[in-house]
């Protein structure tokens, strides 16, 4: 269906000119819409866009400049022992740029020292999720995994941070030597636990006991020496710890519990305590 126009409205009382005058108005009328031509419509479309688009610009430098002065005055506050100051505004800063990943590996560092142990981790895996390939925020997540318990993934850790930064020596003398040790021990004490319940269990149910023995025989004696036996053992199982000394070697050392065998002279060697995260 043809489009209602002047054209189509020519009659015998409309003068050439007039028709002429129309057509010159309705052409350049097009000539001004078409893409590239110079139009007050478009003018005014292209600066709103522009405007929006600086607009745009300016709200996310006001952002990013916020969220630095913030991330500043937090390390600020963390080095004044101000822990909970600085994680305040820390976490106004991550609103503001919720994608750098340096916020989020600073807030693990100060929430283990508060020994929030499991919002360390989940803000340290934030980090390296952002940032993949930094070594830093795979060795703050190891010794948040570490402040956790669990050795195992803070070794993992350790082992890909070296890999991206094999030149740091604290990765491979303190982070991962240390981490080596924990694993080390944690595989001993679960060894020493693993011995203790079979030796309870052995005590519970002595197949010695199983038996019909005459109460005459030799064998009764014998039966009662093996389960005193078992007993001793499973005593002294319980009263053993799992150590470590400064090279690294898994000793069991017997507690202190009053008896003479007890009461030794404490060796000189120096054992590895545990550092503050």
């Amino acid at each position: 269906m043809a489009s209602f126009g002047w054209k189509r409205k020519v009659g015998e009382k409309v003068s050439k000119s007039v028709v002429q005058k129309f057509e010159a108005e309705e052409e350049e009328e097009k000539k001004k819409q078409e893409p590239g031509g110079d139009g007050a419509g478009q003018d005014e479309e292209v600066d709103w866009l522009h405007a929006i688009k600086r607009r745009r610009e300016i709200l996310l430098e006001d952002c990013a400049v916020k969220s630095k002065r913030l991330k500043e005055e937090g390390s600020v506050l963390a080095e004044q022992g101000r822990h909970w100051e600085a994680l305040k505004k820390w976490d106004d800063a991550i609103q503001l740029t919720p994608e750098n990943p340096e916020l989020y590996e600073m807030k693990s560092q100060v929430l283990t020292i508060l020994q929030e142990v499991f919002p360390a981790v989940k803000a340290a895996e934030t980090a390296v999720k952002l940032r993949p390939l930094w070594w830093e925020g795979w060795q703050t997540l190891g010794r948040a995994q570490l402040n956790l318990g669990e050795v195992d993934l803070a070794v993992r850790s350790f082992q890909v941070a070296i890999h991206l930064h094999p030149s740091e020596p604290a990765l491979w003398h303190e982070d991962l030597a240390w981490a080596c040790r924990l694993q080390k021990q944690h595989l001993a004490t679960t060894e020493k636990i693993r011995q203790e319940e079979e030796a309870h269990k052995q005590i519970l149910n002595a197949p010695e006991l199983e038996q019909d023995y005459d109460f005459e025989s030799d064998e009764v004696l014998a039966a009662c020496e093996a389960v005193a036996e078992r007993q001793t053992r499973y005593e002294e199982l319980k009263r053993t710890v799992v150590v470590m000394d400064s090279e690294g070697n898994i000793k069991n050392v017997v507690s202190g519990g009053g008896g003479s065998e007890d009461t030794e002279t404490p060796s000189n060697e120096q054992f590895v305590k545990a550092r503050g995260l």
